[in-house]
């Protein structure tokens, strides 16, 4: 049983390195060919969002939020991926290797 409690102290400290790694990492997403840009940190919170103002047309707002959610889909798509490849691992392996129901998925 000790070994077991070590186990899951020792893949808690790498999980918190690993997610505040993600947390200073980050990707970045862009819509409308490059005029609207989105930056989000690897654990998915959006860091900056540029817009270029040739995007912005008054008549045409519509235009705006579409890339504006496309970019921001995309950033998060991105940080989703690379927490995935920085944590798939640890919660994949180590976790689905105790055999505890819903921790391995």
């Amino acid at each position: 049983m000790s070994k077991l409690f070590q186990q899951m102290t020792d893949m808690q400290e790498q999980m918190q390195k690993a997610q505040d790694e993600l947390a200073n990492e980050t990707v970045e997403a862009t819509a409308g060919g490059g005029m609207i840009t989105v930056v989000a940190n690897g654990a998915g919170e959006i860091k900056s969002i540029k817009i270029d103002p040739k995007a912005i047309d008054p008549s045409d707002a519509e235009m705006l939020e579409d890339m504006i959610l496309a970019a921001v889909n995309e950033a998060v798509r991105s940080a989703h991926s690379l927490m995935e490849s920085k944590l798939g691992g640890l919660a994949g392996g180590a976790l689905g290797g105790l055999g505890l129901p819903g921790l391995g998925e």
